[in-house]
């Protein structure tokens, strides 16, 4: 799945073209490498997340394509949470 869709999809960012500009401004890493919009996610990739001064790890558990609200915290587990 590409890395935007599943942003918006797991909820982690609210809107698609809000995770897009996020990943090109480098502020989206997959595995430690800084990540475009387009790239693949896996079950297993730990994604680093930097927004509003926030840094977020968490490790990717699965990767539908459509989850309803309640599911959508299933979809992976915070690592780490740093302000």
């Amino acid at each position: 799945m590409r890395l935007d869709k599943y942003l918006k999809v797991s909820r982690i960012i609210k809107r698609r073209t809000v995770a897009n500009e996020a990943c090109g401004l480098g502020r989206v890493q997959i595995n430690g490498k800084v990540a475009k919009a387009s790239s693949e996610v896996k079950e297993g990739d730990v994604l680093t997340v930097l927004l509003g001064g926030k840094e977020v790890r968490l490790r990717v558990l699965s990767t539908q394509e459509h989850a309803l609200k309640a599911d959508a915290a299933g979809m992976y587990v915070i690592l780490e949470d740093e302000a």
